[in-house]
């Protein structure tokens, strides 16, 4: 008897032959007459989908908390970061059409076997530090809302598995509606509330400018350094994990194999696609930023946590005369919203990641359980231990979303490498200078998190 043969009975199955995403691969069709704007909408969605992560809580705390400690400094990191995620998510998007593979199956398939189980390990921790983020923005959304304890705000995220196995069952075309949806209400939360700050324009658009304070070591007693800091908006806005996805999710539309201007034709929309959403995924964090360096520089040790931006909001001696119940409610709103958008795609990049470098499959349900599970261990311990001080939980956010600049470099390299190789490519092969680019923005992140580890060790040694 063949052992190795799929059985349906089986939680666990042999997933070696199959296609990314297999239920959903190739299954939305794309019109191959139209005009360009038909199109774009036949190929948009996925962008969304990969855009989510670039505005989950892991972004709020850390560009609110940039805003208010180094006023517009940080937006210049800001706007860096996102340049460098839409760089990589055409990487990521290019090499699923492309090849038909995402980039954990390419990693796994181009590796030996302790590389791609240390690839594995890396990408799982990062995926865990991701879904700690969205477990901490959506227990303090609640808590904020109906006032629950912590612990229990925290528990009642365990049960969002039953949202997304009911969102799944509507199709893949219908979750990419709703997460649009859901960051059009988060876009319009913040556009209301940064035009109601009033900020200085030409401070602002200065901000946009690099400058090296951004990145030292040394920041004002009591507050984070720009260097922790800078690293935080990084991990929170190129996550590592909207790679696999984008590469896997890239494959959802039909296009004929044999042809290669539809190959071709699929690359470039997938771009428009994955540049436009990016590019509000850009505004909202501008936005986050800004409204951390209007209402509340000067007053970071008042806005150090979601309850104080919640209270802040509401604080006519804090934010102004714009102060109001209704802004604070807003704000819970959004976060919840940013929260529950994040879960969807954390879940659908776990399948990918296992399915990749384990050749395994299993039940989305059993999947998201243990995700969500292993994310909920250090939150209810944090939770336990201080006794649900929010600013503790905070900090492991904050920290969360320095491990995933740490852990980036681990998804870009063979991103890079994969997508620059002329042999795996073929025509469709990275140009010159963005193999440059990619190879820069490597080693000079790699450096920066060096530069810190070396901070963080010297500083426990001393």
């Amino acid at each position: 008897m063949d052992n190795s043969k799929k059985t349906d009975h089986h939680i666990v199955q042999d997933a070696t032959d199959s296609l990314s995403l297999s239920d959903v691969n190739g299954s939305i069709e794309a019109p191959k007459d139209g005009s360009f704007w038909r199109k774009l909408l036949a190929f948009s969605g996925p962008g969304a989908l990969v855009a989510v992560g670039y505005m989950d809580p892991g972004n709020w705390v850390t560009s609110v908390g940039g805003g208010a400690q180094y006023h517009y400094i940080m937006l210049s990191i800001v706007l860096i970061s996102s340049l460098i995620a839409m760089m990589l998510q055409y990487m990521a998007g290019k090499l699923g059409i492309v090849k038909q593979e995402d980039l954990a199956q390419a990693t796994r398939d181009r590796t030996n076997k302790p590389g791609g189980i240390t690839l594995w390990i890396m990408t799982e921790l990062a995926l865990m530090a991701t879904d700690i983020a969205e477990v901490i923005g959506g227990a303090i959304a609640l808590h904020l809302l109906f006032g629950w304890s912590m612990i229990a705000s925290v528990l009642t995220t365990a049960f969002d598995v039953v949202l997304l196995l009911l969102l799944m069952k509507f199709g893949f075309r219908k979750i990419e509606a709703i997460v649009m949806t859901l960051i059009i209400t988060i876009l319009v939360i913040f556009g209301y509330l940064v035009v109601l700050s009033n900020p200085n324009l030409v401070d602002l658009f200065g901000g946009y400018l690099p400058q090296l304070q951004a990145v030292s070591p040394h920041g004002p007693k009591g507050v984070d350094s720009p260097l922790l800091m800078s690293l935080g908006i990084i991990g929170a806005t190129v996550m590592p994990h909207n790679l696999y996805l984008h590469s896997s999710i890239s494959q959802t539309r039909k296009v004929d194999r044999n042809d290669k201007s539809a190959i071709k034709e699929a690359v470039r929309f997938m771009t428009w696609d994955s540049n436009i959403q990016l590019s509000l995924a850009f505004v909202i964090n501008s936005f986050l930023l800004i409204l951390g360096a209007s209402l509340f520089f000067g007053q970071a040790d008042s806005v150090g946590t979601f309850g104080d931006m919640y209270n802040a909001l509401g604080d006519n001696s804090i934010a102004g005369a714009i102060a109001s119940p209704v802004l604070s409610t807003l704000f819970a709103v959004a976060l919840l919203a940013s929260g529950q958008n994040s879960t969807i795609t954390g879940t659908l990049t776990g399948e990918i990641i296992m399915e990749g470098f384990l050749h395994m499959r299993i039940p989305m349900w059993l999947r998201r359980v243990v995700t969500r599970g292993l994310a909920l261990i250090p939150v209810i311990g944090f939770t336990l231990y201080y006794g649900g001080q929010e600013g503790e939980l905070d900090k492991l956010l904050l920290n969360s979303q320095v491990f995933l600049s740490i852990a980036l470099p681990f998804a870009m390299a063979p991103l890079i490498m994969f997508t620059s190789s002329k042999k795996i490519m073929g025509e469709f092969v990275n140009p010159k200078w963005m193999v440059i680019l990619g190879w820069l923005s490597f080693i000079v992140l790699t450096g920066l998190n060096i530069k810190l580890i070396f901070d963080m060790v010297t500083g426990w040694i001393g």
